[in-house]
């Protein structure tokens, strides 16, 4: 049946990742609209755009040209902030055969540069990561794989920096050195604030980012990460020891690294404490038969005490304080028998302080051996491998401490998008396993080579997130090993996704763009080999939803149709739909629902779609992609 007069046109779903650029612009733009401009892109269409200089002007009393100023700058940083409100039209197409348990698991595992990544994410992910744990290239003077296209020649970064003489010659001895080079600073930089600025962008108001570095870019990491997430917000400065031998070589012995710790926001950060240490432990030496163990917390204190009342002893001593409590407060744990009372000449009150109480230590800024040790870490990849196919990687014990402070929740969502290893999914599985949570993992790194003659080249392993999945799939099994009752209960799998282009073809061509031999191509806006799973996904990340929801497929007179979350979005992929399947699937009143352009003849087809769902389902979202 064809409906004719007042009819619903179903619009083209927009599947560019969220242009964070315009977003910002139009936030500026409603605090000073005189601020607001256009200026053309690179097609030479007109965008909105912000008058700098007005700006300024807004922002300042009296600005005078060429004053100085504090700040941080490099070459080539302009470009990056600018690459990080860039959008992509990359994607995410999910890989069933490198997946484990892909149906039910919600751990994911991309593999593709993490840039790219993190722009794909920003609808879906944002506000939503409870903690982030990245150990980035540490710039040690060696190339890093990260070359991103934003970064400036050498030619352009002569002309950036001045670095040619009045014959316009580049001047000699300013690259030789990979490591005093102008570019060797700036290329890292810019390699990391795209990516630290739209990793901020995913964490939650109360999450935080651990960050690894060593001595050759800890001053510029700080320095970037005071300017995205602000100096304010910064949480601790770890040291960790990262060896339990010291080697004799040089003029001193560099045996630690950084772990820098910022919050999205200080003030709601959700920042966990550690598990007592043995010595700890110790601690809790009295116990009585009210709660256990306990130890002894001071209540009378000469330097630190502010309150002043009298309390006598057993004995009838009068002791005048100062006291750590209020006096009320003092009769509170009088009543609930929480007072210990020394005997003897020294006869005074301390507080118990129960161990099933005991939230454990709050963090330190140095962390020992005890925490882990390179060392260990090697032997723990090489027990699951039994050879060394990894260089470099995180102990467990350092992650799953990392883990404590930063996602005490045990149903925290954690990203790590320099994945290397897969350490953290390592940290993230051993933890669930020891207390029964449900932490939920992200991570992402590259599809690099492997060096030639290496141990992984000769165990069969071509490249690094290989060697990564199958180090998931080998500590899963031992974890289920070590521990039975977590079989069944816990989620050991991950679906995998490849960073690809879009599985769209570019349509926004002019007509006469197109040749005689074009057009027959251009029936479809679907590239080959692309399947109904990998436009599925690229539509769930367009409407912001999260890659790990679950997908149940079925059969409406024998057309597939997915059904995304119980009805949060229903999608049909097939070349031909009748309108008894429209009905059917409109009848299902789901949030949003989408159709392939090409399922439907002409214009009338698709009107007709638009008023089966204004009938059935009036709040549903319908679009044709």
């Amino acid at each position: 049946m064809t409906y004719y007069g007042e009819y619903t046109q179903v619009e083209k779903l927009d599947l560019t990742s969220k242009d964070i650029l315009s977003d910002n612009i139009a936030k500026i733009g409603q605090l000073f609209p005189e601020v607001l401009t256009e200026s053309s892109d690179e097609n030479g269409r007109l965008r909105p755009a912000i008058d700098f200089d007005k700006l300024r002007q807004f922002l300042s009393r009296d600005i005078v040209e060429g004053r100085e100023s504090y700040e941080f700058t490099w070459v080539g940083k302009r470009g990056a902030i600018a690459e990080a409100g860039k959008p992509t039209t990359q994607t995410l197409r999910p890989d069933l055969e490198e997946s484990v348990d892909f149906d039910k698991s919600e751990n994911i595992f991309i593999t593709g540069d993490n840039l790219e990544v993190l722009k794909v994410l920003q609808e879906s992910y944002l506000g939503k990561i409870d903690m982030i744990y990245i150990d980035p290239p540490y710039n040690t003077g060696k190339d890093f794989v990260y070359s991103d296209k934003f970064q400036m020649s050498e030619e352009e970064l002569a002309d950036e920096m001045d670095l040619r003489d009045e014959d316009g010659l580049q001047r000699v001895g300013l690259t030789k050195n990979e490591k005093s080079s102008a570019r060797y600073h700036s290329d890292w930089l810019n390699m990391m604030y795209p990516r630290l600025v739209l990793a901020r962008n995913l964490l939650k108001d109360s999450g935080v980012i651990f960050i690894s570095i060593d001595d050759n870019e800890q001053a510029n990491l700080k320095a970037i990460c005071d300017e995205i997430f602000g100096e304010e917000n910064i949480v601790q400065t770890i040291a960790w020891r990262r060896s339990d031998n010291q080697p004799n070589i040089g003029i001193s012995a560099r045996v630690k690294e950084y772990i820098y710790v910022y919050s999205k926001n200080y003030q709601n950060v959700n920042y966990g404490r550690l598990p007592l240490s043995e010595s700890a432990i110790k601690e809790y030496r009295y116990e009585d038969d009210y709660a256990g163990k306990f130890r002894r917390g001071i209540l009378l204190d000469k330097t630190r005490g502010r309150h002043f009342y009298q309390v006598e002893t057993k004995s009838g001593k009068i002791l005048n304080g100062p006291w750590m409590v209020t006096e009320e407060k003092l009769k509170e744990l009088d009543k609930n028998n929480q007072i210990y009372w020394t005997s003897g000449g020294d006869e005074q009150p301390y507080s118990k302080i129960y161990l099933k109480d005991s939230k454990g230590a709050i963090p330190n800024d140095f962390w020992g051996i005890e925490f882990g040790t390179n060392q260990r870490a090697s032997l723990e990849v090489e027990s699951l491998f039994t050879k060394r196919v990894f260089d470099f990687p995180k102990p467990v014990s350092l992650s799953k401490n990392l883990l404590n402070i930063g996602a005490p929740d045990d149903n925290s969502l954690i990203l790590d998008f320099f994945a290397g290893s897969a350490t953290t999914a390592d940290a993230v599985m051993q933890l669930n396993a020891e207390d029964g949570g449900n932490r939920k993992y992200i991570l992402c790194t590259l599809d690099e080579q492997v060096a030639d003659k290496s141990a992984a080249k000769e165990a069969g392993y071509e490249t690094i997130d290989q060697i990564s999945r199958e180090r998931i799939r080998r500590a899963a099994k031992k974890i289920q090993e070590e521990h039975p009752e977590t079989v069944g209960k816990q989620d050991f799998g991950f679906r995998a996704y490849k960073l690809d282009t879009s599985n769209f073809k570019e349509v926004s061509q002019t007509p006469d763009s197109f040749s005689q031999e074009s057009l027959f191509d251009s029936v479809s806006n679907i590239k080959d080999g692309r399947t109904d799973l990998d436009l599925l996904f690229q539509i769930m990340l367009t409407w912001g939803m999260e890659l790990s929801l679950p997908i149940a497929k079925t059969q409406i007179d024998g057309i597939a149709v997915y059904n995304v979350a119980d009805g949060a979005l229903i999608a049909c992929f097939a070349d031909e739909i009748s309108e008894s399947v429209i009905r059917q699937i409109a009848k299902e009143e789901p949030l949003r629902a989408v159709f392939k352009d090409e399922s439907f003849a002409n214009s009338a087809a698709k009107i007709n779609l638009g008023q089966i769902f204004k009938e059935e389902a009036p709040n549903t979202k319908v679009k044709v992609v």
